[in-house]
């Protein structure tokens, strides 16, 4: 089974003072901990599982609010359809990076857990880390995996046992400050390691502009207004390479995919791609706009949902060609 626990971070002395950390006597003088310890952990369970409903959807209760994209099965679906679209997208890779051998793995905000699964599968050697503010992941996965729930921008403690390779797929708007989680990665990754970032430009974009107008473009300044407001970033592919280089990773790959929405391309990979973005857009419309517009923009749940169906309606057009850029980074942390 998959463990599924809050990841403890260490707490350092100060000016290497020593820490004191004064003793709980309300217990009774035993030798060993007995049925308070079953006690505690079942409230700590009780906390990660204590999920918030609204607006008829499920929200991680761990660091409740720092992210606001639900949980529940419905969006673990489109999870699972943008894992897809990625595979098509990559000839049905993984991953870019050149590693070789890895024997510790860390999926950042893995999700589902689809990728570190199948990453787990590839490799049965390594030891795969998928970690996530949710513990929705399935509990029948191969033995080389386990799950732990974490905030990875949260301080870290990975440092005193790094890895071969960490993975992060699909962070934008999810994550507050991209450059200091990025160097996180570098300080967590073994000399010779590998990072690799998979992620979106935010915003769509026509180039015959039939964009212009459309429920499309509406939602998309409403929504991606609303995340930026809120401290987020939904365009940080293009700026992931810089991001790579001010940590101090060297042998910087990058690339940059067009990911068309809907099947109005001519080309039929590009046809595919486009089949899988559609569908996992129009599952995502209302899951990314409900939270961050009802929490912070006073919008009520129609409006939400109204502004989910113009978008959804407008993306069935076959004269609107909008298209999004999906760019794929790696570095590698210096031997020395």
């Amino acid at each position: 089974m998959a463990d599924q626990t809050a990841h403890e971070h260490a707490t350092t002395a100060t000016n290497n003072a020593p820490v004191s950390v004064e003793v709980d006597t309300s217990y009774e003088n035993d030798s060993s901990y007995g049925d308070e310890l079953s006690s505690y952990s079942a409230s700590l369970t009780s906390s990660v599982l204590d999920y918030r409903h609204e607006n008829g959807r499920r929200y991680h209760g761990f660091h409740d609010g720092s992210y606001l994209l639900p949980n529940d099965e419905k969006e673990n679906d489109r999870l699972d359809m943008v894992h897809e679209l990625c595979l098509q997208m990559l000839h049905r890779k993984l991953y870019l990076a050149p590693i070789k051998n890895p024997q510790r793995v860390i999926d950042l905000a893995t999700g589902t857990g689809i990728w570190a699964i199948d990453f787990a599968d590839l490799h049965p050697q390594a030891e795969v880390i998928g970690c996530d503010l949710s513990p929705t992941q399935p509990t029948l996965v191969p033995p080389n995996v386990k799950f732990v729930v974490d905030d990875i921008e949260s301080e870290w403690a990975y440092e005193r046992n790094p890895f071969d390779f960490i993975h992060a797929r699909y962070l934008a708007f999810a994550v507050r400050d991209f450059g200091r989680l990025i160097k996180q990665c570098y300080r967590s990754v073994k000399p010779g390691g590998w990072v690799e970032f998979q992620d979106w430009d935010g915003q769509p974009f026509s180039e015959d502009g039939s964009l212009k107008g459309t429920g499309i473009e509406r939602y998309f300044k409403e929504v991606n207004g609303a995340f930026e407001s809120a401290g987020y970033e939904v365009r940080p592919g293009p700026k992931l390479e810089q991001w790579f280089k001010e940590a101090g990773f060297v042998n910087i790959h990058v690339e940059k995919f067009i990911i068309p929405y809907g099947i109005w391309p001519k080309d039929k990979h590009l046809k595919r791609l486009g089949v899988w973005a559609q569908a996992g857009a129009e599952a995502g419309y209302e899951a990314g706009a409900l939270a961050v517009l009802t929490r912070y923009k006073e919008w009520t749940k129609e409006d939400v949902m109204l502004l989910a169906s113009e978008a959804r309606a407008d993306g069935r057009k076959r004269g609107i060609h909008s298209m999004f850029n999906f760019y794929v980074v790696y570095g590698q942390r210096p031997e020395n």
